[in-house]
């Protein structure tokens, strides 16, 4: 089974600075490099990716225009991301097999806590009834990916109210612990990293770096 490096940047983390981190590990990177995870709750911020139509909304909170798929959407504490920066010729995935797989291990995670999520067609992203708890955005690069997913565990969902949340007007979106599970985005984290591992087929190294 193949290897791959997983990262904990913590909470509070800059969105712009994490994206640049991004940018150069994929660009930097040969086919010997190690695949790597990183997890992390960013600082609030709004982020519009390659397809987003909305403007940046009038707030106090700051907009990265982005490289990632999708359109607008927003990070804050309590969301639990996961950035995959992957070799998908190496691990034999093309890049709907990583979507799916992706949204395959959401709902895992959620079933685990006892909440039926499900996806829908030609809307990327996992939803609990009429409502989105997960979002996905991907780059790929020569075959590599990076960005990732997003996915509301505990967190204030006000922001999302003045946008079109993924470029739907009216998309309410919900959050873990709204749906019966725990607030606590490390218990999360640690049930969605094994449902990763399972269904992608690595093992995990971990460690500890400083922030990028």
């Amino acid at each position: 089974m193949r290897e791959v490096l997983l990262r904990r940047w913590g909470r509070g983390v800059d969105y712009a600075t994490t994206w640049q981190a991004m940018q150069a590990f994929t660009q930097q990177r040969s086919p010997e490099t190690q695949d790597e995870l990183w997890l992390l709750e960013h600082a609030p911020v709004y982020t519009r990716g390659l397809n987003a139509k909305e403007p940046a909304p009038k707030a106090s909170i700051p907009t990265v225009d982005t490289d990632r798929g999708g359109d607008l959407t927003y990070h804050g504490p309590g969301q639990l991301i996961v950035y995959m920066l992957l070799d998908l010729p190496r691990m034999g995935l093309g890049v709907r097999h990583l979507v799916s797989g992706m949204e395959t291990v959401v709902r895992e995670t959620l079933g685990h806590f006892g909440v039926v999520g499900h996806a829908r067609p030609g809307a990327p992203g996992v939803y609990v009834g009429d409502a989105k708890i997960a979002s996905l955005g991907l780059r790929i690069r020569k075959g590599y990916s990076y960005h990732g997913l997003a996915l509301n565990v505990a967190m204030d969902l006000g922001p999302f109210s003045p946008i079109a949340p993924c470029g739907y007007r009216g998309l309410a979106m919900t959050q873990l612990a709204d749906c019966g599970g725990p607030k606590d985005v490390d218990a999360v984290a640690l049930v969605l990293i094994e449902a990763l591992v399972a269904h992608f087929q690595f093992t995990l190294k971990e460690d500890a770096y400083d922030r990028p």
